[in-house]
């Protein structure tokens, strides 16, 4: 059976596992576009906001008081502002605007996706080759000391805490679990090391550069 050649990679990935660097090289490597926080970037463009303001919102949902508070303003009947949902920013807004970049960088092709639901908005799609990157939990809370030396006694938890908000925002969105296996073509091992990783993916995705003549 024919398949597409692989013109998209997502890389979703378990916070601390050096996932986004690993995203970064392999981009690097094959000579394509990285779209990381350039994502973010691009939402706060289309919204007309500061990226510092976009940046608040990044794979994390609204409180939950606001998300209570919009449900009455969303309710023609109740609001008297006026606001439509293009003029308010907000987590889901931000989602909005990051899946349709999402979906047109796929349509360009030769580019590394990292995280922001990518596997699930291009789940399916034809050329996309989707991995998640995880890591030991002994190797992640070095990451994190390492990074975040004063707040190394609580590194447990906020290397749980952090997946669990990205989980929340595929659950929400996408209606999807962010860490299912089934969205994914290749679960990656950090700790095998980024030269190792670059070369599994290439051979699975059928990217390996062609034998020298």
């Amino acid at each position: 059976m024919a398949h597409a050649p692989t013109r998209v990679i997502t890389v979703e990935r378990e916070y601390g596992s050096r996932g986004g660097e690993f995203a970064h090289a392999l981009a690097k490597r094959l000579g394509w576009r990285l779209l990381d926080t350039e994502l973010v970037e691009g939402a706060a463009r289309m919204a007309g906001v500061d990226p510092k303001m976009a940046a608040r919102f990044d794979e994390r949902l609204d409180p939950w008081y606001y998300r209570y508070g919009k449900i009455f303003w969303q309710d023609s009947s109740m609001s008297t502002t006026g606001n439509s949902e293009e003029q308010i920013f907000d987590s889901d807004r931000m989602l909005a605007l990051i899946h349709k970049q999402i979906m047109e960088e796929a349509r360009e092709g030769h580019c590394v996706l990292v995280g922001r639901g990518s596997a699930c908005a291009l789940a399916g799609q034809p050329g996309c080759f989707h991995i998640f990157v995880y890591a030991t939990v002994s190797a992640k809370k070095d990451w994190f000391t390492h990074r975040f030396p004063r707040q190394a006694e609580h590194a447990e938890h906020e290397l749980a805490a952090f997946d669990k908000r990205r989980a929340a925002v595929i659950r929400k969105f996408y209606q999807q679990e962010w860490c299912s296996r089934g969205l994914y073509h290749m679960l990656l091992n950090s700790c095998m090391g980024f030269e190792a990783m670059i070369s599994a993916v290439e051979c699975a995705a059928g990217l390996c550069p062609a034998p020298a003549r």
